[in-house]
């Protein structure tokens, strides 16, 4: 499996940004997604999963601001961000697995991308 996220930057407080996760080596449309962040100095906490037929779950902290979508075509998750606020402010991966116990428990992360939130 590969996973490579992209789209973050610096963003102002309020504003939005959208990120990308390509994945493969994987059956995309039959695996679970999620996207996790991690802060300095904090554990890496999940932020939004969507299942293989598009239910989606979110963090109480992002909830009403992020959304999280899949398109099976193009093998691809993203995470809308909106009104983001500095606590946003995180190196975000995206993670796969069959099941979201199983993505929970996977050891491969794949490369992050960059979002800073400026006040």
């Amino acid at each position: 499996v590969q996973l490579q996220a992209s789209g973050g930057g610096l963003v102002q407080t309020g504003g939005s940004r959208r990120l990308s996760c390509a994945a493969s080596g994987i059956i995309f449309s039959n695996n679970v997604m999620g996207w996790y962040r991690q802060a300095p100095g904090n554990e890496r906490e999940l932020v939004a999963t969507i299942s293989t037929g598009g239910s989606t779950n979110y963090a109480d902290s992002v909830k009403g601001r992020f959304t999280i979508s899949r398109d099976n075509a193009k093998n691809t998750v993203f995470l809308q961000m909106d009104s983001l606020k500095p606590e946003d402010t995180a190196v975000y991966y995206c993670k796969t697995g069959r099941t979201i116990a199983l993505m929970s428990r996977s050891a491969y992360w794949g490369q992050g991308t960059q979002v800073t939130v400026s006040s």
